[in-house]
């Protein structure tokens, strides 16, 4: 449907206001604030947990990937972690950049406009920012039929089997310094409401993914946002819902292009399982897509 100028104007701004108030632009940069001694401290004592746990298996070569393991117990310094917590106690909804919720929209549109029937989901929501966005594009682009899925365990990140992918072992370990992303279903539904976009088309999937994806009442998918984290929660979401995503709908990994999480490995076996060719493009460093 043809839209006039100043309608689409009212959208852009709509759009515009949302982006900036889930990723909490609106306010001071705390980037620019000095890490206090008291933050570094904190990230410290957790990082050293973490590297006596798994320093000395990496070291002796006890465990798959051990070079990688020890490569990334180096990454996570005491500042690097203070700075990523300091991140993740923000107001913000969201912790994708902007280039990440460009292509959210972009990936919407093109579905809207080319007619790509079923819903969207996003695996893995933390605050909810995200799916708030993909439900703000909905009502503004005057879409009233599809549904945004919202799966969760809204119990943090899962406990990965360190035998299956020690790096995300690993990453938990640091990870637990920003509580393990764990929000509630009842905060994470606030947050919808708190944007006036809890309503009917929004869908709440709560629940470890190895219980509830394979068995979601999802006909047909147009938009598969994974943002696991891990090897096995990757896997599990691709092979319960992949089926059910329409050709022409788009699959998105956030944390494709981080080395530590097991995402990619996931994804490449996957694609390479499946026969899938068609070609992986980055949208950040982080966030990778491909057309199915």
């Amino acid at each position: 449907m043809k839209r006039s100028r100043a309608h689409e104007a009212v959208v852009s701004d709509y759009l515009r206001l949302l982006r900036n108030t889930l990723s909490n632009t609106h306010y001071r940069n705390t980037e620019e604030i000095p890490l206090t001694a008291g933050e570094i401290g904190l990230a410290e004592k957790a990082l050293e947990k973490l590297r006596t746990r798994f320093a000395e298996e990496a070291r002796a070569g006890t465990i798959p990937q051990a070079e990688e393991v020890r490569r990334s117990l180096e990454m996570f310094t005491p500042e690097f972690g203070a700075a990523y917590a300091r991140s993740n106690q923000l107001q913000s909804y969201t912790l994708l950049e902007a280039s990440g919720l460009d292509n959210v929209e972009f990936c919407v549109r093109s579905l809207l406009e080319r007619e790509i029937p079923g819903d969207l989901i996003e695996c893995g929501v933390w605050r909810g920012g995200t799916c708030i966005y993909m439900r703000g594009l909905l009502k503004a682009l005057g879409d009233s039929r599809r549904k945004v899925w919202v799966a969760d365990s809204f119990q943090g990140l899962p406990e990965p089997d360190p035998e299956v992918s020690p790096l995300d072992a690993v990453s938990h370990e640091f990870l637990k310094l920003v509580g393990g992303f764990r929000v509630s279903l009842e905060a994470v539904q606030q947050n919808f409401a708190a944007f006036d976009l809890l309503d009917r088309q929004v869908r709440f999937l709560p629940g470890w993914f190895s219980h509830t994806l394979a068995r979601a009442p999802i006909e047909k998918l147009a938009l598969l946002r994974l943002d696991a984290d891990y090897y096995e929660s990757t896997v599990q979401a691709l092979d319960s819902l992949y089926p059910r995503l329409s050709p022409g709908g788009f699959v998105i990994v956030d944390d494709y292009g981080i080395m530590p999480l097991g995402a990619r490995r996931a994804v490449d076996e996957f694609r390479s399982r499946h026969g899938i060719e068609a070609p992986l493009v980055f949208a950040n460093r982080a966030v990778a897509y491909w057309e199915k």
